[in-house]
């Protein structure tokens, strides 16, 4: 399956879970799979902004032992690489200001990313202030776009589409206390002709919709999950009616 044509012909909102590989046990991995297959999720992203457990590819493969959804790595750092997904968010952190995270780590991981057979999705990825220091944030030394500077958020996205980028990613972060707004999705997605994707501080089916009615092509959503797996049924059934 090539997800980069799934994600960007779909006609349907699409949602995304969210797995931090050092926030779950094996035994949760396998029941999000499992949970995740039942409610008709598109695709289970894995990954964290810091991993002190190296469990990426053992749960990546417990994943594909369970399921059929599509694995797609969301890497923190260029260690976070594994064959045994069907493909790799190539984050380039376009909000901020870090030349690391916007080509020098690339550079580093690009000849590891070539061998590994895995489907290079190259990402305009931005960090949007959320209320609170967020990890993503922290690891990332960079300021993110205020939550209410729609125009920032709208050129910056511009500015990734006429670099090249596939994908424009929108996210608060991994414990955020809001949300991205509906009013920065919509101006966004507005100003751009390629897939919006929103996650971060999204906790329950109503934000999903909101997110997904605004403009987002797919819906990321981890930590709610990870406290109530119970609201991947919910979530699921809010995304496919909005």
């Amino acid at each position: 399956m090539n997800i980069y044509d799934n994600i960007n012909n779909s006609e349907k909102k699409q949602f995304a879970v969210l797995i931090d590989p050092d926030k779950n046990t094996a035994e949760n991995v396998v029941s999000t799979a499992l949970s995740a297959s039942e409610a008709g999720v598109d695709y289970l992203f894995i990954g964290g902004s810091l991993l002190t457990e190296n469990h990426l590819t053992r749960y990546i493969g417990l994943i594909k032992e369970n399921c059929n959804i599509p694995v797609v790595i969301f890497p923190g750092s260029i260690s976070q690489v594994s064959p045994g997904a069907d493909a790799i968010l190539l984050l380039s952190l376009i909000s901020g200001r870090n030349a690391d995270l916007l080509i020098g780590k690339h550079v580093i991981a690009a000849p590891i990313l070539r061998k590994s057979g895995l489907e290079i999705l190259p990402v305009g990825y931005m960090l949007v202030e959320s209320g609170s220091l967020t990890t993503a944030l922290y690891i990332s030394n960079t300021l993110p776009i205020p939550h209410d500077k729609d125009d920032i958020a709208a050129c910056t996205a511009m500015a990734g589409e006429m670099l090249g980028l596939k994908l424009i990613y929108m996210d608060s972060g991994s414990g955020a206390r809001k949300p991205v707004s509906p009013a920065m999705i919509s101006k966004v997605k507005s100003s751009i002709k390629i897939p919006l994707i929103v996650g971060g501080g999204i906790r329950d089916p109503e934000q999903a919709q909101q997110a997904c009615r605004a403009g987002a092509n797919v819906v990321v959503i981890g930590n709610a999950i990870e406290k109530d797996p119970s609201l991947i049924q919910e979530m699921a059934e809010a995304i496919a009616k909005a």
